[in-house]
């Protein structure tokens, strides 16, 4: 009776110590995911004072061309979901897939852009479609796709929205089987 008295209390001694230590990494992971979040969230944009009620971001500012794609911050819409499509090729059919970034500039071009996903989607797909594999094959095909996409993109939403909206389509992911 008294070994086994023994025997519980080494066992709550031993999850007592683990418990201290389940504790300390929870809050070391705590500590450095708030650490984390506070460095990424941060503001990057300078911002200067032009008296006690009114502050400026200087990279918001309006460049000198006017357009409206270039104005504000720069800013990425992913496209919800990758371009999966077949692609005809010189000794056999091949399928690709494309993830899509839009760079656009300012919160009301991201807004617009999101808006018109179903558009730009529509539009993209159909620009895809139009290539061939020998293309897609080297990198001077894969940028001239990207080109291609890219005006066919600022086309569409200039007839929609009377504005580019889009000033980059990125591929941030390729792959041809």
């Amino acid at each position: 009776m008294a070994e086994e008295t023994s025997l519980e209390i080494e066992e709550t001694g031993k999850s007592k110590k683990k418990l201290i230590i389940i504790v300390a990494a929870a809050l070391l992971i705590i500590g450095g995911g708030a650490a984390g979040y506070f460095f990424i969230s941060g503001s990057d944009a300078p911002v200067e004072t032009l008296d006690e009620e009114t502050t400026v971001s200087t990279d918001a500012a309006p460049t000198a061309s006017g357009s409206s794609a270039e104005i504000g911050s720069a800013l990425y819409v992913a496209m919800p979901r990758p371009f999966v499509f077949n692609v005809p090729g010189s000794s056999r059919d091949r399928i690709v897939q494309i993830k899509v970034q839009l760079l656009v500039r300012g919160e009301v071009n991201e807004e617009t852009a999101k808006k018109h996903i179903p558009l730009i989607e529509g539009t993209l797909l159909s620009v895809f479609s139009t290539t061939t594999a020998d293309e897609l094959s080297t990198s001077a095909g894969k940028e001239t796709l990207r080109f291609s996409a890219l005006e066919k993109v600022q086309k569409a939403l200039m007839d929609v929205e009377g504005s580019k909206v889009i000033e980059r389509v990125l591929f941030t992911g390729f792959v041809m089987q």
